[in-house]
């Protein structure tokens, strides 16, 4: 009867609640609402592919028309992004998440509100007021309709919460700072066995070599990160966890758990090429961020069309503007630049009085907030939250007289994730992005530009704290010795300005040039693996011209680079074992591609991340070593593997042979127990998958869960392909990857190209839910319109929004 009825069908609704939901989807592709708060008329044109074009009569207007939209399509998703931030789950969950509630309001920005919003512009309090007014708008509209009340509400019989401006930029756990958990990890390899094992763990870049901060015990509790973790993982809602008693504080509520570091890199490329370069003659721009999957997806296309503003692209929807996308004049993209923002500091407790610290030789008392949590169903919890001079307790062991805090660079001014970009998305040329980028803070970002006059262009930024005498690999002692000292400003980094290449293009490798200062400025050494960054630069350099179609194909590229050094190291070796040599044949055929039908994809995916890494710690490493850490780092396994002498030992080319072959046996033998004695039968895409979870498919019945998950879907590509496939090891189920894809024609506006899994809605009912999810799997993109008449044509939905009281 109507797109609401099959979750209708499942009886998680009563009849009443169906029929007004039901009634509500019937309603007119145009409607004309008025809305409180709203200065002049205003219009949202949804285009057949769920891109919302807002046209504005100011842009005060426009960004409360961009909150209203925002939730509008995304309520749940932003309503629970600020619940999660802001400390305020269990309200509306119950007790089992008092614990991450506490562990939350940890990280909140509590400095001055007057230096937060100057570090973004001018502008930035009065684009956020506007913002949350048009969210609280919708809220009150939703409240005064409930037939309009998305189904998550009504599932989990709670109304969604008003904002203010503040919310916005306050929360900072849910962004991407580093490097913390490594800092652990690096501890724990060199408590167990020494330093210098952990360059299997991570090989650093520039070349580098850890040292032990003096005074530093590296053997640290087991649960350190456990507040951490919680603070910044996701919302996992379950049956036990919303059902937990009133004395369970936490213990109901999953702890994320990695299997290994690279698993959770979250990464993305980008490039622009010059007029000489493209087949087009204008400057592109392509983008294509790497991050979690979801459903509703992490991004949120949309078009601000105010006088003095014209700009489209994708944001995250709990947030104003745009952070990639174009303005009519510039394109702008953003990978992340590894700047390290993180440090964690070991103190000593007083031993006559556990509530003082010793800073500079004195007992220091810790700084105690005390703060009511709302708990649904019970009296209110009492959130005891800790700091030091340096910033949040999240450990105490009183083994050991130690107390553990985070210096994050969260807790400045300006470090609200994404929200400077209301900033440089106004920018005209070169001089003013880079001038916006210069007080950037997070995450920290490779932003490529492009403009109509064919000039492009990289400016990286983020916070970049000065460690003068040590370089935030380890944990450090928190007596006063181990200071930021400041920090380097943005003109301080590198950039580019018309490459003579013709071309730019960053995927998270380490990219500082050859004559930058880095033993002096340490902005960090851990980088991304550069196999993506390898493989674009070889495809862009060996094209005469590029073209919007090689841009899109490129972004889908799943050519893996590790597979293909591998292969070279395997061409010349042969085995008496039989399945060792089956495997071999499979392998002497292949183009390195991971084609979801390729049965040597699946026996090289099986093999790299289930038998070589542990093979090769086995190899080159103690055995407290090798069980000290995870999998290794690939770019350290290949670089020894090609050149094993200097881990290897004595006749290293035959030990690193003996690795290659003995793993090799292995991982076919255990893809026969996989997919059967019949290799050419195997399948990647048999393993390997994409599952887009919404946050309540653990708590509704199978046939529902089908209706708010987006898969499984067999997956092509890998962890190392332009097209990154990360996944877990433990199920090959894909981790993170590019949901948002942009391919930007400079100057011809309307012939660029997006595309956003699953979709750009967040109702299970919309059409617009899963409607993007084949053409992402696929390779495939539809127009991102920005001119009013290509618009207007591919509208398919018009909401008129009036001045109301």
């Amino acid at each position: 009867m109507t797109k609401l009825k099959p979750l209708c069908a499942v009886a998680l609704l009563t009849a009443a609640s169906c029929m007004a939901m039901a009634a509500a989807a019937a309603a007119d592709a145009s409607e004309t609402l008025r809305i409180p708060g709203l200065h002049k008329k205003a219009e949202i044109l949804v285009d057949k592919w769920g891109v919302p074009h807002i046209y504005a009569a100011s842009q005060d207007d426009a960004f409360f028309v961009q909150g209203f939209n925002a939730a509008r399509d995304r309520l749940f998703q932003i309503d629970l992004w600020r619940r999660r931030g802001l400390g305020q789950l269990s309200e509306v969950f119950g007790p089992a998440y008092v614990a991450q509630d506490q562990a939350t309001r940890l990280f909140l920005y509590r400095g001055d509100m007057q230096r937060e919003w100057k570090s973004y512009g001018k502008q930035a309090e009065h684009v956020a007021t506007a913002f949350v007014a048009g969210i609280n708008a919708y809220v009150d509209y939703v409240t005064a309709h409930p037939e309009r009340l998305p189904y998550e509400f009504r599932q989990l019989a709670y109304l969604p919460a008003r904002w203010q401006a503040e919310d916005v930029v306050r929360i900072r756990s849910h962004g991407l700072t580093r490097n913390l958990t490594s800092e652990v990890a690096r501890a724990n390899v060199a408590c167990k066995a020494d330093l210098k094992s952990d360059e299997i763990r991570f090989g650093l870049t520039p070349k580098w070599e850890a040292t032990m901060p003096q005074g530093l015990d590296p053997c640290l509790p087991k649960d350190l990160l456990k507040v951490f973790t919680l603070a910044t993982q996701n919302v996992k809602i379950t049956k036990e966890s919303l059902n937990a008693s009133a004395d369970d504080h936490g213990a109901s509520v999953q702890i994320a758990a990695a299997e290994n570091l690279e698993e959770t890199m979250e990464g993305s490329n980008n490039w622009v090429v010059s007029p000489a370069k493209s087949a087009t003659g204008r400057a592109i721009m392509a983008n294509d961020p790497h991050r979690a999957y979801s459903a509703p997806s992490l991004r949120y296309i949309t078009h601000l069309s105010a006088p003095g503003l014209d700009v489209i692209g994708a944001g995250e929807p709990a947030l104003p503007g745009v952070s990639i996308g174009h303005n009519g004049t510039i394109a702008f993209g953003l990978t992340i630049f590894n700047i390290d923002q993180e440090d964690l500091y070991v103190y000593e407790l007083n031993p006559d009085n556990p509530n003082e610290y010793k800073y500079q030789g004195k007992w220091e008392r810790f700084s105690v907030l005390h703060e009511p949590i709302k708990v649904k169903g019970g009296a209110p919890a009492s959130a005891e939250l800790t700091f030091t001079r340096h910033g949040p307790v999240i450990f105490v062991e009183k083994e050991k007289n130690r107390a553990f805090a985070v210096r994050s660079g969260w807790l400045e001014p300006g470090m609200s994730p994404y929200f400077g970009s209301i900033d440089y998305m106004r920018a005209r040329n070169f001089k003013s992005f880079k001038r916006a980028m210069l007080n950037w803070g997070a995450p920290t970002e490779n932003q490529v530009y492009a403009d109509v006059k064919g000039n492009i262009g990289w400016v990286p930024g983020g916070l970049a704290p000065k460690r003068p005498n040590w370089d935030g690999l380890l944990p450090v002692p928190g007596d006063g010795r181990y200071e930021w000292n400041g920090f380097w400003t943005g003109d301080q980094l590198p950039s580019t300005y018309n490459p003579k290449q013709g071309w730019f293009a960053s995927a998270n490798q380490m990219n500082l040039p050859d004559d930058y200062p880095y033993r002096e400025r340490k902005l960090g050494f851990e980088w991304t693996n550069n196999s993506r960054f390898s493989r674009i630069s070889e495809v862009l350099a060996s094209l005469p011209k590029v073209s919007l179609e090689d841009s899109m194909r490129l972004q889908n590229d799943d050519l893996a680079i590790p597979a293909r050094r591998l292969g070279a190291l395997l061409k010349p070796l042969s085995s008496t074992d039989a399945q060792t040599q089956a495997a071999l044949t499979i392998f002497s055929n292949w183009d390195y591609v991971e084609r979801v039908d390729s049965p040597q994809a699946a026996l090289y995916e099986v093999w790299l991340t289930r038998h070589l890494g542990k093979a090769f710690k086995d190899a080159v490493l103690s055995k407290d070593a090798a069980a000290a850490m995870g999998a290794p780092d690939t770019a350290v396994l290949l670089d020894t593997l090609e050149q094993p002498q200097a881990r290897f030992g004595a006749d290293a080319a035959k030990k690193r042979d003996e690795v290659l072959l003995s793993s090799l046996g292995g991982a076919y033998a255990e893809m026969v127990k996989l997919q059967g004695d019949d290799a050419s039968k195997w399948q990647w895409g048999k393993l390997h998958h994409n599952l887009m979870e919404h946050p309540l498919a653990g708590v509704v019945d199978e046939a529902t869960r089908a209706k708010l998950n987006v898969g499984p879907l067999p997956k092509h590509g890998g962890a190392y392909s332009p097209n990154q496939s990360t996944y877990r090891p433990s199920d090959f189920r894909q981790t993170n990857g590019p949901s948002f894809r942009v391919v930007v024609d400079v100057g011809n506006w309307d012939n660029s190209r997006a595309v956003n899994s699953p979709g750009q809605s967040g109702d299970p009912d919309s059409p617009h839910y899963r409607d993007l999810a084949d053409k992402w799997l696929n390779g495939e993109y539809f127009p991102l319109l920005y001119s009013r008449k290509a618009v207007e044509a591919a509208t398919v939905q018009r909401i008129v929004l009036e001045p109301g009281r």
